[in-house]
């Protein structure tokens, strides 16, 4: 695997370029030293981004991460208001909301041919502007103690037939975003409502209980695991995995109907402070070494299909075979931002949730 090899001299060590990247991207390299720190706006846990922050300031010493773990929500009107204010922000939006992600895109990013493009898949770069960077599956969590392994439900109808059959026992224990306060969690309801053409009737199914809404994965896990909630669903594959690591509480299932897979979104401000520092810190997450950190020591699934392992694309897709379902960076993830759409869809959101 070509990486970004450090080359030792008899002073400061000083980075190789890695193969086929251009020339003049020492100059790039040269900048981001003098620049001294890149600074990011990430929806990505800082515990699950401390490899990929140390790998990277590792492969380029001088050059610090400031690095701001928020919300979707937070980090979009935090961003928001700073560009309206002039004032500094983050030189690199990092986002799990895709589709927050991507309108910030279509105002404020830098376009930016990444050297590493090429490699990626075509439905997750958008205009030079916008890239997808990982390719992790939402899935069901359950509480092992809890939820016997016969009745785990492995697909959206399953799970809304199993709530709506014992509305008591599954009162206010099925968790999943909320949709008002979490822009993540609008964004993946809208996906499971284009993937499901019985989307409203099983959503009223599986609130039958009533549905016990976060803002936040961490909080569903430990939900989920307390037994507090019995179930979870459009659950970060990724960090799930790392909690069942840990936690004998903890399962998982993957629906066999179709599996929605996020690709958290990255791009470059155009009005950011440390630009040479932003470039690098982009082409080094979609490189093969950040993606090898992402993978397997982040346990965050890599974009790309090279990676050693079966925490990537390639290993993924032959995981989940036929039900997978990427989401793409592309336009139609705009669609429902349209104020009168979003309107309408969580009017239809309320309705089925309380029938």
């Amino acid at each position: 695997m070509i990486g970004f090899a450090v080359l030792l001299g008899a002073a400061a060590p000083a980075l190789a370029l890695p193969a086929g990247y251009p020339a003049d991207y020492q100059q790039v390299v040269d900048g981001a030293k003098k620049e001294g720190k890149v600074v990011i706006y990430s929806t990505t846990d800082t515990q699950a981004a401390g490899p990929l922050i140390q790998g990277f300031e590792a492969a380029y010493p001088g050059v610090k991460v400031e690095y701001n773990d928020m919300n979707s929500t937070e980090l979009y009107n935090r961003y928001i208001s700073e560009q309206a204010a002039g004032g500094n922000s983050g030189d690199v939006i990092w986002s799990s909301s895709m589709d927050t992600a991507l309108k910030l895109a279509a105002d404020y990013a830098l376009a930016y041919a990444s050297p590493e493009e090429k490699s990626l898949p075509k439905w997750s770069v958008w205009k030079e502007k916008a890239y997808g960077t990982t390719y992790e599956p939402l899935v069901f969590i359950y509480n092992k103690r809890l939820i016997a392994a016969n009745e785990v439900p492995d697909s959206h109808a399953a799970l809304a037939k199993l709530v709506q059959s014992q509305p008591d026992r599954f009162k206010n224990k099925v968790t999943t975003y909320d949709i008002e306060k979490s822009a993540l969690g609008f964004m993946l309801a809208v996906q499971d409502m284009k993937a499901d053409p019985h989307y409203y009737d099983q959503l009223a199914q599986t609130a039958k209980g009533g549905l016990s809404v976060q803002s936040s994965t961490g909080t569903m896990l430990e939900r989920v695991s307390s037994g507090e909630n019995l179930i979870g669903y459009n659950i970060l594959g990724s960090y799930a995995d790392a909690r069942i690591k840990t936690d004998p509480s903890m399962g998982i299932s993957y629906p066999n109907d179709y599996i929605l897979v996020l690709s958290r979104v990255m791009f470059i401000s155009d009005e950011a402070q440390n630009k040479n520092a932003a470039k690098l810190w982009l082409d080094y997450v979609l490189s093969p070494q950040g993606q090898d950190v992402l993978a397997n020591k982040a346990d965050i699934t890599s974009l790309r299909n090279d990676i050693a392992g079966d925490n990537d694309l390639d290993g993924m897709t032959k995981k989940l075979a036929g039900a997978i379902k990427p989401i793409p960076v592309d336009d139609s993830l705009l669609e429902y931002l349209e104020q009168n759409k979003r309107l309408d869809f969580i009017k239809k959101f309320r309705a089925a949730v309380n029938k």
